[in-house]
């Protein structure tokens, strides 16, 4: 029995281009680590060896089918080799957050190799205050949070002691023949109509795709040759180029907490305020007119309770919600109401997921949640939304890899067509960390937004310090206890 790449994996392989290649990454900054040599790279390789048992998909690749006649199907890699995948890097020392961020955005601008399992990770050394880096990337056909998680949430532990495991004795399988890949083709087409189906599909969607690509390339070379640059809805849309910028903001969880003990709502709600007024002053400084851009429409994967929908390993189902972001309103208060009401509506349904109840479940870690929040904004990119953010509630508690503490996690979100940026969202160990990635040449000026994000929040802290004081005593002590919500 071959295990054939499912329809909506399937989905993510065929959209792939150079343009826009289809991977999650993220990046975790660790504490140098015990002992001698400290957290290194053959301290990684060793905890990698150890732990990838519990996904076999990462080590297996992807095997066409001759004549495209169904699929590709995943098989082991006979030539699987850890250190192709586990790679060392440095900066010149004393590295600056500055160039690590130039060397991930050019290690995430670049697709990931079809002729082997479909992830890297990045050991990279230098850092300031002798800190490390590890810069994930994993594609969306390989993470789907049912049958596989994220490699990074399995090497990640409570303790600095890391757990004890069996030994590893994986042999890959034989190959199989293009003849038997063949056989077992003809019988799925004729004993399954749904495969069949999906043939056909895919097909008809490589035809589309081939013609799409002639007709971009016709439209810029028009481009080129008159000087216009090509309509577009805005600066949060437009055509994607070949590379990336990354930017990372860290802040604090109890900036967020004291925001909604003042005015009301989630901590979910007070981030999303402070991206809408970081939108709004980013987009003012770019002489942007606000006139006829009220609002940015915006995807925020959510977790749900909902038996139609297929859980994930962790228990949750994860589903798209829209919200409307209202850059046009000049309150910092208003926008947070704003967005605290839209989010209202999905808690009344009595579908949503508390964020302590997500961020309490034993083995969480975020990186498997952002991956399937970034699949279901690629899925739900026919609906016409302008902006897609994931925003997970990490543990409130330290993490650890091979005994070194984890600092900080920024997740990476990948870029889909038409849509030159995306925010990713973490809360973790008492901070709350941004990843945007934008297109270099369309948005250049990305790293300004990440200064807006800081203001943004500083701007509804002090709103909320002079609401307290204003505040009668009473009112005060009746705020005091978190809500069901906390993360």
């Amino acid at each position: 029995m071959v295990d054939r790449v499912r329809p909506r994996d399937l989905t993510f392989l065929e959209q792939e281009s150079p343009q826009t290649p289809q991977h999650n990454a993220t990046i975790e900054i660790f504490e140098p680590g015990e002992g001698p040599g400290g957290f290194d790279h053959a301290r990684l390789v060793e905890l990698i060896r150890d732990r990838i048992a519990f996904v076999p998909r990462y080590r297996q690749r992807l095997q066409a089918i001759p004549g495209h006649l169904a699929s590709p199907v995943w098989v082991d890699d006979e030539k699987f080799d850890l250190g192709f995948h586990v790679r060392r890097s440095a900066l010149p020392r004393p590295g600056t957050s500055a160039q690590l961020l130039e060397l991930v955005s050019r290690i995430v601008s670049r697709p990931l190799d079809r002729s082997r399992p479909l992830w890297e990770i990045y050991f990279v050394e230098g850092l300031e205050g002798g800190r490390v880096a590890l810069l994930s990337k994993a594609h969306q056909a390989l993470v789907d949070g049912i049958h596989t998680v994220d490699l990074g949430q399995l090497l990640l532990d409570l303790q600095p002691e890391a757990r004890t495991l069996e030994p590893d004795d994986w042999r890959p399988r034989r190959p199989l023949s293009p003849a038997h890949l063949l056989a077992g083709a003809v019988r799925d087409n004729l004993t399954d109509a749904g495969e069949l189906i999906d043939t056909v599909r895919t097909g008809s969607r490589a035809l589309a795709r081939t013609a799409d690509r002639r007709s971009e390339r016709a439209r810029s070379f028009l481009a080129a040759a008159t000087g216009r640059r090509p309509r577009t809805g805005g600066v949060i849309s437009g055509p994607l180029s070949q590379q990336r910028r990354i930017v990372t903001v860290e802040t604090r969880l109890a900036d967020y907490r004291r925001v909604r003990e003042a005015h009301g709502g989630t901590v979910n709600d007070v981030i999303l305020a402070t991206l809408t007024g970081a939108l709004r002053a980013w987009l003012m400084t770019r002489a942007e007119s606000l006139g006829g851009l009220r609002q940015v429409r915006a995807v925020v994967p959510v977790s749900v309770i909902d038996e139609e929908l297929e859980a994930t390993s962790l228990g949750s189902q994860i589903a798209a919600h829209f919200v409307d972001l209202p850059v046009g309103e000049p309150s910092p208060v208003v926008r947070l109401h704003q967005v605290s009401y839209s989010f209202q509506a999905h808690k009344d349904t009595g579908r949503s997921v508390a964020a302590n109840r997500l961020a309490g479940i034993a083995g969480f870690a975020p990186t498997t949640f952002h991956a399937i929040g970034s699949r279901v904004a690629a899925i739900e990119l026919r609906r016409g939304y302008q902006l897609s953010v994931t925003n997970v509630p990490g543990p409130q508690a330290p993490l650890y890899a091979a005994g070194a503490r984890m600092l900080a996690s920024y997740p990476v979100p990948p870029l889909t067509p038409g849509h030159p940026l995306a925010i990713g969202v973490t809360s973790y160990d008492g901070g709350v960390f941004y990843g945007i990635t934008a297109d270099r040449d369309w948005i250049p000026d990305a790293e300004l937004l990440g200064t807006c994000v800081r203001e943004a929040l500083d701007e509804l802290i002090d709103l909320s310090s002079s609401t307290r004081q204003r505040a009668p005593r009473g009112r005060r002590a009746a705020r005091k206890g978190p809500p069901k919500d906390e993360p």
